[in-house]
């Protein structure tokens, strides 16, 4: 790992995307994978990430549920998210954003186009941090 490169958690229980994803992104960012949210938080008490990519449709606990779990530990409620999901849902966007979201991704994810969305999102991130004299 290069260690100007952001560090990123991507959660998807799907191995095919979460690889896809891993794959797609690993050149620009330091990737830290999850195959659940339940290793999603095993893997947050040892390390922070910059950002974080949520699927939403997982067994056990969805990424809805992980991110309202998120948001109540002090720790990590800052971490910002954006939700990834093959579902084009307005209901489900309204609610990811509801509860604190920075954006939606689709699946199959576009490279060009996250790998865009993700240079906007931690520009924005370092000019907030700049704002506040950080």
């Amino acid at each position: 790992m290069e260690d100007d490169k952001r560090r990123i958690m991507v959660v998807d229980d799907d191995i095919t995307n979460l690889n896809a994803c891993v794959f797609s992104l690993m050149e620009f960012y330091d990737i830290i994978p999850a195959s659940s949210a339940d290793k999603m938080f095993k893997l947050l008490a040892k390390v922070k990430p910059e950002l974080i990519i949520l699927d939403i449709e997982m067994p056990e606990k969805d990424g809805f549920e992980a991110m309202r779990e998120l948001k109540r530990n002090g720790d990590l409620a800052n971490i910002p998210v954006i939700f990834m999901t093959a579902t084009m849902d307005p209901e489900w966007e309204t609610n990811g954003v509801e509860l604190g979201a920075l954006d939606f991704i689709y699946k199959p994810l576009s490279r060009a186009l996250t790998l865009r969305r993700l240079k906007n999102y931690f520009e924005l991130i370092d000019f907030r941090s700049q704002a506040k004299g950080k």
